[in-house]
């Protein structure tokens, strides 16, 4: 065993890779080389760290200090004053708002703090290309257990009594979904892993898979022991490049070490895994499109019944569930069922992981204990708002789910009080909003996007959102009409009520949700032609305060269409015409002389 002094933990998780961290590794290689530390000093590459915001992340041990924004040219200061002269490098730690005398551990710095990682455990802590680093941390000794201790019913059971639901859309118990394929009677059943995760600004899955592949590999084996089935396939999106390469590697290691194909831990039980890659259709993220998609066909939904525990992949009984519901069960079969269900709410047990983005602070992965609320997601782990602006509404759930206003943040998050708000958990998405976010084009996003990614394969979907989104842009460019607004509202529940899979119908929520809680928003837009938070450019204007105005002429040079004019000891004047409402002139003012009049 290679015996080292101190480990350098260098996040490669997408994130930080684009933020040159392979280079910061070639900068490490290179300094404790030159410093004659290569025999003392282990770099680890890792997966995600979660902070996203303050990325590259660099974690060195024994001392567990957390430096953040690391670029290669502070590599070498690293390396000669904490790794050769034990002195921190105080500006680079984790939060470094107060000067820092000592390391706190990891999990007590600010954004951590409120988090507890299960199905995050070892993201950010191993090497994820390394099968070895898996076991050490007690990875397969759940399948082993499974193997050599417990029966298929035993196995479900034990889920079943966890609590655990699905993490991936409408929250359906895992166990009774588990139950549901065991008792389909065949020969041939398949086990899937839905790895496509589509909604704009999510990245759970793909970091799982990123930092801690090999905890899906060992769950999807538990679940074809559970259910009866041989084989397996993880459906993941070819935008996932990382992901890819790293399951690949995984699926190359488990077999060599037995752990997938023939006779398992020298049991009976056989079990393959194969990757089939998306083509990044939201669609696919729907289960019956996603085995669609498998089988070599158009990515379409089927109708249901009969479902997929029924008649699924190539006709068979198949079991689907996504990333994050797989990564939970290696550690419930290892610390048992009471363990996880104590986790949580009554009806939500365990953990979610949310991809936090928008206005907010603490842009990055934060996983966190079912009935923890809004307040303290944003406030405590996600540190605010920017410049100091007010929170408006927090999107939860993607494109099919809804937005929570100012009024409901000390709501718990979990599934049944987010359906009752009109929104629902989805895979993890979740997207701050601050008071210059106009709701009304909010909805319009999210509808835009679901109007492209439709499949069209039901009228309802296919044409509903289409006129939805006709109505949408109208209302925001200025040119809504008396009963634009309830016209909306029936179009969206006629649509809810009537598409064809789990996407169509849940496609209305981001309007049914602000039409709830931001319905004054869409007045205005209609009756006074005003949009109250100036972001609808066909409503505002651009307008120079003439008692501010220093006659500087900075805004006139930086207008890209030239249409601000004036003279020395003349206040400057916008030409409404001419302006493209683009806020460049208002972004340049030093002056603060130029405001936008909604």
């Amino acid at each position: 065993m290679e015996i080292y002094r101190a480990h350098v933990l260098v996040c490669t998780g997408t994130g930080c890779t684009s933020s040159q961290s392979p280079k910061i590794i070639e900068e490490f290689e290179k300094y404790l080389k030159a410093n004659k530390l290569d025999n003392e000093v282990k770099i680890v590459k890792t997966g995600c760290f979660g902070l996203c915001a303050e990325g590259p992340i660099v974690v060195i041990y024994p001392e567990g200090a957390m430096y953040t924004m690391v670029k290669p040219e502070d590599v070498k200061e690293i390396v000669e004053e904490h790794l050769l002269k034990g002195r921190l490098v105080k500006r680079l730690l984790a939060g470094n708002k107060e000067l820092k005398d000592s390391v706190k551990p990891i999990e007590q710095v600010e954004f951590f703090k409120k988090q507890k990682r299960v199905a995050l455990r070892l993201c950010g802590v191993i090497n994820p290309e390394s099968i070895d680093e898996y076991i050490a941390f007690d990875g397969y000794k759940a399948l082993a257990k499974v193997l050599t201790e417990m029966k298929p019913e035993e196995v479900i059971d034990e889920i079943k009594r966890s609590g655990l639901r699905g993490r991936g859309g409408g929250g359906f118990p895992t166990g009774i979904k588990w139950e549901f394929a065991a008792r389909s009677q065949d020969t041939e059943k398949y086990v899937c892993c839905n790895a496509d995760e589509g909604d704009p600004g999510a990245f759970m899955d793909r970091s799982i898979l990123e930092g801690d592949p090999h905890s899906v590999l060992e769950a999807m084996t538990i679940a074809g022991y559970a259910i009866g089935a041989s084989q397996g396939y993880v459906y993941v999106r070819a935008e996932y490049p990382i992901a890819v390469k790293r399951l690949n590697i995984a699926i190359q290691q488990a077999k060599e070490y037995g752990l997938l194909g023939k006779n398992i831990f020298g049991t009976d039980f056989s079990f393959d895994i194969e990757l089939r890659l998306g083509a990044g259709a939201f669609v696919c993220g729907e289960e019956t499109a996603l085995m669609t998609s498998i089988e070599g066909h158009r990515g379409e939904p089927r109708p249901r019944p009969p479902f997929p525990a029924v008649k699924g992949l190539f006709g068979k009984p198949t079991l689907l569930n996504n990333v994050e519901t797989y990564a939970n069960i290696p550690t419930i079969i290892r610390n048992g069922a009471e363990w996880f269900a104590s986790i949580g709410t009554e009806k939500s047990k365990g953990t979610k992981v949310f991809a936090m983005g928008g206005k907010i602070n603490n842009t990055g992965l934060l996983e966190i204990p079912m009935g923890t609320t809004l307040r303290e997601v944003i406030y405590d782990i996600g540190g605010g708002i920017p410049n100091g602006k007010k929170f408006k509404a927090a999107q939860t759930g993607g494109p099919s789910g809804g937005c929570i206003p100012a009024s409901k943040i000390d709501t718990p998050i979990e599934y049944d009080t987010l359906v009752e708000l009109g929104s629902m958990m989805g895979s993890g998405g979740l997207i701050i909003m601050d008071e210059d976010n106009c709701m009304v084009d909010i909805a319009k996003f999210f509808l835009e996007f679901t109007v492209d990614e439709s499949c069209g394969k039901c009228p309802p979907c296919r044409i509903g959102t289409k006129r939805m989104l006709e109505i949408l842009e109208r209302i925001t460019g200025g040119k809504g009409e008396e009963g634009d607004v309830e016209k909306l509202e029936i179009l969206a529940k006629n649509i809810k009520a009537s598409a064809l899979c789990g996407l169509g119908q849940t496609a209305p929520n981001p309007v049914l949700s602000t039409l709830r809680y931001f319905r004054d928003e869409y007045e205005a837009h209609v009756r006074d032609k005003k949009c109250p938070a100036g972001v609808c450019k066909s409503m505002l204007n651009y307008i120079v305060d003439e008692q501010r105005c220093k006659c500087c002429g900075i805004c006139a040079r930086n207008c890209p269409v030239n249409c601000i004019s004036g003279q020395k000891g003349v206040p400057y004047k916008i030409d409404q015409e001419k302006c493209i409402k683009c806020g460049t002139c208002l972004e340049k003012c030093p002056f603060k002389a130029i405001f936008k009049n909604a």
